[in-house]
């Protein structure tokens, strides 16, 4: 035996195992066996592997890290993500990801939100067309604090009118929040002054100030523009047959988005789980606003212009009706208010109303 296993290249201990296998198996017993250990003492077992396949095709947009933050609160012990991915994988219940251009980071807010309604955001999302051939817009707006889908409404050829509507109701059922944030684009900003619309100028009156994004800068509304990725991947791809069918995939995902769906920016916990309605009320009466002693007070006419040294000065048509404060200055010239905002500069010898600098 110690010169054959010496021939051979080999141990004494494997020249006698490989002829105990011999006399027992014959020449099948000296074919290699496999090195994989009869027990699997961490293997998932299979009640918990069907419970991550089922997690998965009821949300077949979700990744492990959202399946096991959904199975968390049934088992106690679970398994790494990466065996969640092995086990998707494996289902095949997964396919390799197209590389995708990089999305722009997110800015930095323009305004921060700590507390639920210190901040909503409001948007359109891309208009598509229903299965009748209706053309859909998304009206949405969200919590920014909490991530809350608060409305999202299909509307047909929406106007200002509209709009307001929406945000009316709304405010009555969950209050108001302090900062409404959103693109420049109608009916929520404008060109004129201030960029105030209809709908900011109305806003404004509520006590709720409107913020913009940069033109060109949606990465500045980052957390609603990825709110409509979802939105369109679970609700409009494709769409559904009519506008009522399609409201109703809406009402569907809203529930589920703010009562179920785990956000990895909350901890993995749902939106329903953090946002309350807000205790600033919707008054009865629209309140006008109000201004210092010293500064002087004006009603802008129907047509935008206000009556100033004996003269019609035009400052907007957005802000007809509203009252506008003037408060002088050094250089003889006075500074433009609607309520807390300071919109522009009235210069004294021009009898023109200018945007404020951007230092000021």
């Amino acid at each position: 035996m110690t010169e054959l296993c010496a021939k051979f290249g080999i141990s004494r201990k494997t020249g006698y195992k490989l002829l105990r296998r011999y006399e027992k198996d014959g020449p099948e017993g000296l074919r290699d066996r496999s090195r994989a250990p009869r027990r699997h003492p961490n293997q998932t077992s299979p009640a918990l592997e069907g419970a991550i396949l089922r997690v998965r095709k009821a949300q077949p947009t979700w990744g492990s890290k959202k399946i096991l933050a959904v199975l968390q609160r049934e088992h106690s012990e679970l398994p790494s993500r990466s065996t969640v991915d092995a086990i998707l994988k494996r289902a095949g219940v997964v396919t390799p990801r197209v590389r995708r251009r990089r999305r722009q980071v997110t800015g930095p807010p323009l305004v921060q939100a700590d507390a639920p309604n210190d901040m909503w955001s409001i948007d359109y999302k891309g208009w598509f067309l229903v299965g009748d051939g209706t053309r859909c817009d998304p009206l949405t707006v969200n919590d920014v604090c909490t991530r809350a889908s608060l409305e999202c409404k299909a509307m047909v050829s929406p106007k200002l009118e509209d709009v307001q509507d929406r945000l009316h109701r709304k405010f009555w059922e969950l209050g108001k929040p302090r900062y409404m944030l959103s693109d420049n684009g109608p009916p929520f900003g404008a060109r004129g002054i201030g960029g105030l619309s209809r709908l900011g100028v109305w806003l404004l009156r509520l006590g709720i100030q409107p913020v913009f994004i940069e033109p060109g800068h949606p990465e500045q509304n980052g957390r609603h523009e990825r709110f409509h990725a979802t939105l369109k991947a679970e609700t409009a791809s494709p769409p559904r047959k009519s506008i009522r069918a399609q409201q109703g995939a809406f009402d569907r995902f809203r529930a589920h988005y703010n009562e179920e769906r785990p956000h990895e920016a909350l901890d993995m916990r749902a939106p329903a789980e953090l946002y309350a309605p807000s205790e600033r009320r919707m008054p009865i009466k629209l309140p006008e606003h109000e201004y210092a002693d010293d500064i002087e007070v004006r009603r802008v006419r129907h047509d935008g212009s206000i009556k100033w040294a004996n003269e019609l000065i035009f400052i907007g048509e957005a802000l007809a009706g509203e009252l506008v404060g003037l408060e002088c200055v050094d250089g003889g010239h006075r500074h433009l208010h609607l309520g807390p905002l300071r919109l522009g500069v009235l210069h004294e010898r021009s009898k023109t109303v200018m945007p404020m600098p951007p230092s000021e």
